[in-house]
């Protein structure tokens, strides 16, 4: 009979094969560094803590030294070119760091526990920066007022909030409102109905915390909100560019009729901060290539009104834009252009 199959010594041979194979592997470690990793603070379970690195949620990580097989950092490279970038959350009591006060996060063991990296059998050597510093500050229950705010932040003063207050946790030194934002198309639908909104606040730039109430938020229709008012203090510049300026005056030959009384529908208030506003009126731009014309010229002059309550539709021009007639005359000292 032929000579017994030893499977004894297979087993072996294919054994010793395996521990070289995974010997080899690992005398192939590699070290790769990594750029734009963050660490991000995690929710706090507890609604009374605000957990920041210096007011930041978050914070980059750069030069972190990955260490590890040939095979684990292909993986990494691959999911890098991917635009996945390594992320860490930090949870303030998970490390022992949710008391009131400042704190200091030792970074390379923190990274060096992260799950994720542990299944890929990485390590990591070292990372920059070594400490970060840890805000952990107790917030306190106060009654805001609401305030509405449009698009661009800016008040949107004719909206009435129910309730005008909320209850919001805030730190003990604040101060300031809980705000809605209001889009154009939710004004319109306040002007006939209400309409549901969630107010909150900003502890910081960018860090938004949330009521726990809705509110609710109407707005007067157009129609009852606007009155019709005859502003008849008009003001009036004339803006020049330095290019004419001191070589040009401007000669209106209908001052009259351009400093008549200026029809307007708006609100009391926007009505009020026309006529109030440190800037004139009105303005009629004269433009370079006017002293190249000759004779008498025509445009239409330019209504000043406050911005904010031209995008709150408080205030507008009821009469036709009034058209300046000019004359651009050379002055002596001038030298012709």
């Amino acid at each position: 009979m032929a000579g017994k199959f030893k499977y004894g010594k297979v087993a072996v041979v294919v054994f010793i094969t395996v521990l070289i194979w995974v010997w080899a592997d690992l005398a192939l470690d590699e070290r790769y560094p990594v750029s734009g990793a963050t660490i991000t603070i995690a929710k706090s379970a507890n609604p009374s803590l605000w957990v920041s690195f210096n007011d930041e949620l978050s914070v980059s990580i750069d030069n972190i030294v990955l260490k590890g097989p040939a095979s684990r950092i292909a993986e990494i490279k691959r999911k890098l070119r991917q635009g996945r970038k390594p992320e860490f959350d930090f949870d303030a009591a998970q490390e022992e760091m949710d008391e009131p006060g400042e704190h200091t996060l030792i970074v390379l063991p923190f990274l060096q526990k992260n799950k994720e990296i542990k299944q890929l059998g990485l390590a990591i050597e070292s990372c920059r920066p070594e400490t970060l510093p840890v805000n952990v500050v107790e917030l306190v229950k106060k009654s805001l007022v609401v305030k509405c705010v449009d698009e661009d932040q800016n008040p949107v003063k004719a909206a009435t909030v129910e309730p005008a207050r909320v209850d919001m946790s805030v730190r003990k030194d604040w101060v300031g409102d809980a705000r809605v934002r209001l889009t154009r198309r939710e004004v319109e639908q306040a002007r006939v109905g209400f309409i549901e909104k969630v107010p909150y606040i900003e502890l910081a730039a960018g860090q938004v915390r949330w009521s726990a109430a809705t509110v609710k938020v109407t707005m007067p229709p157009e129609e009852e909100m606007l009155q019709d008012y005859t502003i008849t203090a008009a003001r009036l510049s004339i803006a020049l560019s330095p290019t004419l300026q001191g070589k040009y005056k401007v000669e209106i030959t209908n001052l009259d009729a351009v400093m008549s009384p200026i029809s307007v529908r708006a609100t009391p208030e926007a009505k009020r901060a026309y006529e109030l506003q440190p800037f004139p009126t009105i303005t009629l731009y004269i433009l370079d290539d006017d002293k190249n014309k000759t004779g008498e010229q025509r445009r239409e002059v330019i209504y000043n009104f406050p911005q904010d309550y031209i995008r709150n539709g408080e205030i507008e021009l009821k009469q036709q834009p009034v058209e300046a007639r000019f004359k651009l005359i050379l002055l002596s000292s001038g030298r012709p252009p």
